[in-house]
């Protein structure tokens, strides 16, 4: 069983009503991967944002309403999740790498 948390990091402290917000997991043969970025992608695929993952794999972005696409660059694979953000209704997305 992985250390991770299911979701994203802890929303403690964030006044979720006010945010749209997309986080979660990258995992890679049902593991959390502790090194390599989660990038969001819009609609259109075109490039918005990049975080590193944390020691669990996990990542968080705040973004606006509508429909984006998660792609995990790791060592040795990628991975790809759509998903739909609505405001004060956080995103849990969980990215499978392959390789």
């Amino acid at each position: 069983m992985c250390g991770a948390v299911s979701g994203g990091p802890s929303l403690e402290g964030i006044d979720v009503a006010k945010e749209t917000i997309i986080q979660g997991v990258v995992v890679k043969g049902g593991e959390p991967v502790s090194s390599g970025y989660a990038r969001l992608l819009d609609e259109g695929g075109d490039f918005t944002a990049e975080v590193p993952l944390s020691a669990t794999g996990q990542f968080r972005f705040f973004a606006r309403p509508g429909t984006w696409t998660v792609r995990a660059l790791v060592p040795g694979g990628t991975g790809e999740q759509k998903v739909l953000a609505r405001q004060g209704e956080p995103v849990d997305a969980r990215v499978e790498v392959g390789v």
